[in-house]
């Protein structure tokens, strides 16, 4: 079986996705000069943080992070659109797991019960066939060895897709989205909440709000990319 993935290999090398290079042995998913280069934000080490500041006087959060930082037309723009649009899901567990490492330093990590992905409402997620937020979670749960749960949060209300709206109108369209299911299970627990890309936190906030509320639970979030709007 081996022999047979190493032929297949050669006659039908994969390809990193930033730079299109054929990856060699030993290489996953991005060639490794591409992964040195991917821009991490080391937000999980800093209690002060450009995704902190944005939930500043809104919600609680006790920590925050963001895997990547997001400019259009760089490499994390291929790496998300890959994953989201072309179904390459590989490449979601691959940034989570990749994340659940840097995440490893960052002491607060140790004091985590569960991690819970934003939901997709059921109509997007039978259109997508995935959740993307629930696949990067699922590899930074694999690698921190803390159990997800996907089930106790769900999106009760349809919400636009958040491209190109304001602000304001971004606040607007995901109010009152949220609810639990076992509200029970995250009593008090320390819980991330996971994204994919946070621009005004608009939705990690609804999210956080129903946690907190409807739980008394401890929230910090964290996402595959950061972008400011």
């Amino acid at each position: 079986m081996r022999f047979l993935t190493d032929f297949f290999s050669l006659l039908y090398p994969e390809s990193c996705p930033i730079c299109g290079n054929a990856l060699i042995a030993g290489e996953k998913i991005v060639c490794t000069f591409c992964y040195y280069k991917l821009p991490k934000t080391d937000f999980h080490l800093y209690h002060q943080n450009p995704v902190h500041e944005l939930f500043y006087g809104r919600v609680e959060i006790q920590y925050s992070g963001a895997f990547l930082n997001f400019k259009k037309g760089g490499g994390v723009q291929q790496l998300i659109h890959d994953f989201k649009y072309k179904s390459q899901l590989e490449i979601g567990q691959f940034l989570g797991e990749s994340y659940g490492l840097d995440l490893m330093e960052a002491a607060w990590v140790n004091s985590l019960d569960f991690i819970i992905p934003i939901p997709l409402h059921p109509d997007k997620l039978k259109k997508r066939g995935f959740n993307q937020s629930e696949v990067f979670a699922s590899g930074i749960s694999k690698t921190l060895n803390l159990p997800m749960k996907s089930e106790c949060l769900k999106r009760i209300r349809f919400s636009e897709t958040q491209t190109k709206k304001s602000k304001y109108e971004r606040w607007e369209n995901v109010r009152g989205i949220f609810e639990l299911t076992d509200a029970e299970l995250l009593e008090d627990k320390h819980v991330l909440l996971i994204d994919d890309v946070i621009t005004t936190g608009a939705t990690m906030e609804a999210a956080a709000q129903c946690l907190i509320k409807e739980a008394n639970a401890k929230v910090s979030v964290a996402a595959m990319a950061f972008t400011a709007i």
